[in-house]
């Protein structure tokens, strides 16, 4: 199977102060994430897709295509597993994420070009399944500054909402919010992690997307002496968070959701989160 994506190797170890992950292409080159606090100045913006205009044509095109997808993988084994992970291992987590509230709001981040790439088709796919088979999720965002105005025009038939700004990763968890991220940059996880560093917002969160404990291998084979300071919050979450992973069953679906995993959070105590300056 050719590596794809977000694969960790000791070629991709670096100082403690530069950190370096190779993670998906989707449309976009990759990035080296360096210092934490030059990541976090990113200010909220407004955001429009770089093309105005949209062709009725390849509107009609494109919405055949994930209709396609979304029947597809619908009636594969892949999804199948999927939906019985969600049933079965990890249902009381997402009940208890809920607390006394019936929706659980949805926001994808990074989703890339589903015009263009098949990952991201496959990944939106199964977030519009979600949407149809469990009645407490809500409401569906996205956003990606790659989106063209032809792909949210689809986006927003499917039934979701296209954010008009680009909030960088960094929305608060002020109720239940399922953050749906698979194979996102480790800035976006970061981002998300500090916006809610309290235990108030980090219980409202589920996170889909890289696995922590991936990321806290990759740590441990390149030797590091001290956590960098670019992924400290994803380290220092794993002490408090329950992972599961999902299994890709195939290679149809390898390249979109490799490394996946379901992430639930419940620090007992704030102290548990002071050690990093947030």
């Amino acid at each position: 199977m050719a590596a794809s994506a977000k694969t960790f190797t000791n070629s991709n170890c670096t100082t403690d102060e530069d950190w370096t992950v190779v993670l998906p292409r989707r449309g976009r080159q990759k990035r080296k994430i360096t210092e934490i606090g030059s990541v976090l100045e990113e200010k909220q913006e407004p955001w429009t897709p770089t093309d105005s205009q949209t062709d009725p044509s390849r509107e009609k095109t494109l919405m055949q295509k994930m209709e396609d997808y979304i029947s597809k993988i619908g009636n594969s084994l892949f999804y199948h597993t999927f939906s019985d992970q969600i049933q079965t291992s990890v249902l009381d987590y997402f009940h208890k994420v809920l607390g006394s509230e019936t929706k659980m709001q949805m926001v994808i981040y990074g989703i890339g070009s589903i015009q263009l790439y098949e990952p991201p088709c496959l990944q939106l796919s199964i977030a519009m399944l979600m949407k149809r088979d469990f009645n407490w999720i809500g409401n569906i965002e996205v956003f990606d500054p790659v989106l063209s105005a032809t792909e949210s025009r689809v986006l927003e038939a499917l039934g979701c909402t296209v954010m008009s700004i680009n909030e960088h990763g960094k929305r608060e968890a002020l109720k239940p919010t399922m953050f749906f991220m698979p194979h996102c940059e480790a800035e976006l996880y970061i981002n998300l992690l500090r916006a809610n560093w309290k235990p108030n917002l980090l219980k409202n969160m589920v996170l889909f997307g890289n696995s922590f404990e991936a990321y806290e291998e990759h740590l441990a084979l390149c030797k590091y002496t001290s956590i960098p300071n670019s992924i400290g919050h994803i380290l220092a979450a794993r002490s408090f968070t329950s992972e599961f992973k999902i299994e890709t069953i195939s290679d149809d679906y390898y390249k979109a959701f490799h490394d996946s995993s379901w992430h639930f959070f419940a620090p007992v105590h704030e102290t548990e989160l002071q050690f990093i300056n947030s």
